[in-house]
C-alpha cells in the first residue's frame, strides 16, 4: 500500500514545475512569443527566465537516514549517526542551527544539571557546550550557531541541506520510503529516500505527515492515573514564548511602544517577576489555547504585542526607574515551542516514570528537569501563576521503546515530540534532555542499519538493548546503572599503576567500569596532587596487546551547570572557558618488545571525551603522563579504554 500526501497540487507545483525547455508565450511557439514580448533571439535566455514561472526543479538523494530537524535534539543524532558510520541527510527548515537554542531564539540549554548534584549530561552535547565556552568567550549566538555549522559539515557522512522544509512523504506498507522538502532560495524540491527517518521537528511534522499514531493536548487524570493531569482531557498545551535583549547605555534611553502594544499594569505581574533587563522573560507566553501549530501567524503576532507591552511597562510604569538607561537590543521573531504533538510509541512514558524513576531494561538516556507544567492561559491569564513544578529527587531513565513509533516501522523521534504523556512531557522536553535523545536515537538507527533490523526488534530485544547500551555508554552518554562491560576493552584486563594516587582517586578506577560520578559516593577516578610536577598513570599487561586506539575520558566538572545564555546572573555563576578539572596537556609512552617510545602528545586540551587513533602498535606498558591540568591541582582521570579496531 502506498501512501502519498497531496501537497503539491496545494502550492500549485504540478509536474510542469519541473520542465524547463522552451514554452509557449500567449499560446505561441517561442521564437513568435519572443516578438509579442518585444525581444529578439539573442534575449532567448531573458525571455526564458521571464516566462518560466514554474522554476522548481527536483533534486534526488538516497541516503542511510534523513533527519527531519536540526535544533539541539537532530543535530546530535546526525552526528551520531554519523560518527558511527552512517550517511545522514540533515534538513532544517530554517538558516540556523539550534532551534530554541539559536540566535533566532536565544534560550539557554537546560537539563539534569537543574537537580545541583552531579547530573550533567555528557555525549555529544557536552562536547559541545565545552567547545562553545572556550571558543565563545564573547556569548555570541550567533557564534554559537557556527559552532554548530562547523560539527556538522566536518563530518563526511552528514548532508546538510539548510532553509529545506519537509512537506510531504511516502508510505509503503507501514514504512517511509521517502520524504520530499522544499528550498525556496536555491529553488530545489528534494526528494530524499532512505532506510530510517528520524521526526525531529518538535511539531512531530514528520510523523504527522506519514500518518503515525501521534497525541495532542493534555490528558485526564482518569487516562493513566496522573495525579498532576487535568481533570478532564482537552486539547490545549503549553504556549510558547518570545525572548528579547536589552542593553545597558551611558545616557538616558526613552522607549514609545507602537499603538499595537498590549498595556499592563502592576497587578498584571504579581505571578511574574520582573528582574534583571538584559534577558527576556520565559513568561512571555501564549498560544496554549490555539492550535499552537496552525494558529502560529497570529500568535506570533499576539507574542509581539506583548513582549512590547512588557517592555512599555518596564520603561514608562515608574515602577522600574533603573530602566532609565536600558535599551532593547534583539527581539525574537520566532516564538521558542514547548508542546505540540506527541508520537505514540511502543511505550508511553507517564508521571509516575519520571517521579518513581522507573528503571527501564531498555533505557538509553535520562531526564531531571522538574515536572515543569504551565498553564495553557499564559499572558492572557496574568491573575494565575505561569507554571507549577515538582521538583525530583533524582534522575530518572528514558526508555527506547517512547523513541521511536508505534505503526511506522522505520520512523523514529526525538525531543518534545516522544512518546509521552502530557505530565511526562512538562520534564523530558527541555534541550539537554533533547540532546541525549538525539544522540540515542542516531545511535540506534546506525545500529539498525548495520544490523538490518527495526527499531521496534532493537527495543524489544534485551540482548541488542545491551550491545546498543554499551556503545552509547563508550561514547560518552551516560545511562543510569550502566557499566562498561566491552569485551573488546583492552585497558579492562590491564594491571594499573601510578606515580601517586589519593585516598578516594585511586588508580584502579580507570577501569572500574564508570566514566563519571554517579552518586554512589565513589569518585571513579584516578586523581594525584600535581605539586608543580608530573603525574603518570600505567596500564601493564603479561603478554603484549595490540591497540591502535585509546579513550580517556577527563573530568570536566560535570557537578556544575554549563550554558551559553544573555543573562548576566547566569554566566556568572558559572565556569566559561576550560573546565578547571581539565587535563589540559598529556602525552602517551608505550613500551613493547619492539617498541619504546612518546606514541603521543596532546595540549591544551578542554574535552572530556578524548579519542586517538594510530596505526597499529604491539605493546606491554601504556603510561599517560600528565603535565599540566586547566587550573585544578589533581590530576584526574575518570577512564581510560585501549581498542584494535
Amino acid at each position: 500500500m502506498t501512501k502519498r500526501r497531496g501537497f503539491m497540487k496545494t502550492i500549485g507545483l504540478g509536474s510542469s514545475a519541473f520542465l524547463m525547455g522552451p514554452i509557449s508565450v500567449f499560446g505561441k511557439d517561442a521564437a513568435e512569443g519572443m516578438q509579442l514580448l518585444g525581444k529578439t533571439a539573442a534575449d532567448s535566455n531573458k525571455v526564458q527566465a521571464f516566462v518560466d514561472t514554474e522554476a522548481y526543479k527536483k533534486k534526488f538523494y538516497e541516503t542511510d537516514i534523513l533527519i527531519a530537524g536540526a535544533g539541539m535534539a537532530g543535530i546530535c543524532a546526525a552526528l551520531a549517526a554519523a560518527r558511527n558510520g552512517s550517511k545522514v541527510i540533515l534538513i532544517q527548515d530554517r538558516s540556523r542551527l539550534g532551534g530554541n537554542a539559536s540566535s533566532e531564539i536565544r534560550m539557554h540549554i537546560s537539563g539534569a544539571s537543574q537537580l545541583n548534584q552531579i547530573w550533567r549530561e555528557t555525549g555529544i552535547l557536552e562536547e559541545l557546550v565545552l567547545t562553545e565556552a572556550v571558543q565563545n568567550p564573547q556569548r555570541s549566538y550567533e557564534m554559537w550557531d557556527f559552532i554548530l555549522y562547523d560539527k556538522l559539515i566536518s563530518e563526511e557522512n552528514i548532508t546538510l541541506l539548510l532553509d529545506t522544509a519537509l512537506y510531504d512523504a511516502e508510505v509503503i506498507d507501514g514504512k517511509i520510503s521517502q520524504i520530499m522538502a522544499l528550498c525556496s532560495p536555491t529553488e530545489e524540491i528534494s526528494v530524499i529516500k532512505a532506510k530510517f527517518f528520524a521526526d525531529c521537528t518538535g511539531d512531530a511534522t514528520l510523523a504527522a505527515q506519514a500518518g503515525a499514531y501521534y497525541m495532542r493536548g493534555r490528558e485526564a487524570k482518569s487516562k493513566w492515573g496522573e495525579s498532576l493531569a487535568v481533570d478532564v482531557k482537552d486539547q490545549k498545551t503549553m504556549g510558547n514564548s518570545l525572548l528579547f535583549t536589552a542593553k545597558k547605555y551611558d545616557k538616558n534611553m526613552p522607549y514609545t511602544p507602537p499603538k499595537w502594544a498590549r498595556k499592563y499594569t502592576t497587578k498584571d505581574f504579581l505571578h511574574r517577576n520582573i528582574s534583571t533587563y538584559e534577558y527576556g522573560y520565559w513568561w512571555l507566553e501564549l498560544g496554549g489555547e490555539i492550535d499552537i501549530v496552525r494558529d502560529g501567524q497570529q500568535n506570533r503576532k499576539d507574542l509581539l504585542a506583548v513582549l512590547f507591552g512588557v517592555w512599555d511597562y518596564i520603561k514608562n510604569s515608574g515602577n522600574h526607574p533603573d530602566s532609565e538607561n536600558w535599551a532593547l537590543d534583539s527581539i525574537g521573531m520566532i516564538p521558542g515551542k514547548r508542546e505540540s504533538r506527541r508520537v505514540e510509541g511502543d511505550y508511553i512514558m507517564k508521571q509516575e516514570d519520571v517521579q518513581a524513576a522507573t528503571l527501564f531494561e531498555d533505557r538509553v538516556a535520562y531526564g531531571g528537569w522538574p515536572l515543569d507544567d504551565h498553564p495553557p492561559g499564559g499572558m492572557d491569564t496574568t491573575g494565575e501563576v505561569p507554571y507549577v513544578s515538582i521538583p525530583l529527587k533524582g534522575p530518572y531513565s528514558i526508555p527506547f521503546r517512547s523513541l521511536y513509533s508505534k505503526n511506522i516501522a522505520n520512523l523514529l523521534m526525538a525531543g518534545r515530540n516522544i512518546s509521552v504523556s502530557h505530565v511526562a512531557l512538562s520534564s523530558t522536553r527541555v534541550m539537554a534532555t533533547c540532546s541525549t535523545l538525539g544522540q540515542a536515537i542516531g545511535t540506534a538507527m546506525d545500529y539498525c542499519n548495520k544490523n538490518g533490523m527495526l527499531p521496534t526488534e532493537l527495543g524489544n530485544s534485551a540482548e541488542h538493548i545491551k550491545k546498543l547500551q554499551q556503545i552509547l555508554l563508550k561514547q560518552d552518554q551516560a545511562l543510569l546503572g550502566v557499566k562498561n562491560e566491552d569485551k573488546n576493552d583492552l585497558a579492562r584486563s590491564a594491571k594499573i599503576s601510578a606515580s601517586s594516587e589519593t585516598e578516594d582517586g585511586r588508580a584502579i578506577n580507570v577501569i572500574d567500569g564508570y566514566n563519571r560520578e554517579v552518586g554512589d559516593g565513589n569518585t571513579h577516578k584516578w586523581c594525584a596532587n600535581m605539586e608543580n610536577s608530573e603525574q603518570w598513570i600505567m596500564l601493564s599487561w603479561k603478554k603484549p596487546v595490540k591497540i591502535n586506539k585509546i579513550q580517556l575520558m577527563f573530568d570536566t566538572g560535570l557537578d556544575r551547570f554549563l550554558r551559553l545564555s544573555a543573562q548576566d546572573w547566569v554566566n556568572d555563576n558559572q565556569i566559561r572557558g576550560q573546565q578547571p578539572e581539565t587535563v589540559a596537556d598529556y602525552s602517551i609512552e608505550v613500551k613493547g618488545k619492539n617498541i619504546d617510545k612518546v606514541l603521543l602528545s596532546n595540549e591544551n586540551n578542554y574535552l572530556r571525551l578524548v579519542n586517538h587513533s594510530f596505526d597499529p602498535v604491539e605493546i606491554k606498558q601504556l603510561k599517560i603522563k600528565v603535565t599540566r591540568t586547566n587550573g585544578d591541582p589533581l590530576a584526574k582521570i575518570f577512564e581510560v579504554r585501549c581498542y584494535q579496531e
